[in-house]
């Protein structure tokens, strides 16, 4: 069952369209943050185009419908990679996108980056924290 928090509020939810959007907005920075410190950025185009559709979704510059298939674009990305580092990170970047839809899926690009830190053998400590820390504190009891 969908954590009720982030339900959207044209949706009958509490959450505002401000806190959607700081929602994407750290689920990208989560994601490109991950993919800096796993120094990969071979990935599919797929899962950058659903980063670079997040972002024009916060902006407002693309549509929900956009990004849910761009989203949907870079986990068929994933499936088709043998590598499971890379695998973890076009999936983080799926749910980034994801989350202009269901703002929950910010949960779910953070989890993947902190997989791929851990395939990698990277130690995922200070990344929770950085994670953390770099959420707008108006997000933060939704992510802790």
């Amino acid at each position: 069952m969908r954590d009720k928090r982030f339900a959207a509020n044209h949706m009958g939810g509490p959450l505002n369209l401000e806190r959607h959007k700081l929602l994407i907005h750290w689920a990208v920075d989560c994601v490109k943050h991950g993919i800096e410190i796993v120094n990969e950025n071979a990935i599919d185009e797929r899962a950058s185009k659903a980063l670079e559709i997040a972002k024009k979704w916060e902006n407002g510059d693309a549509t929900v419908g956009e990004a849910r298939k761009a989203a949907f674009a870079a986990h068929d990305a994933a499936r088709e990679c043998e590598d499971k580092i890379k695998q973890a990170l076009m999936r983080a970047c799926g749910h980034a996108a994801a989350t202009a839809h269901m703002a929950d899926h910010s949960l779910q690009a953070r989890i993947y980056i902190l997989k791929a830190l851990k395939i990698k053998e990277i130690e995922i400590a200070k990344e929770m924290e950085w994670q953390i820390q770099k959420a707008d504190a108006s997000i933060r009891e939704l992510i802790e």
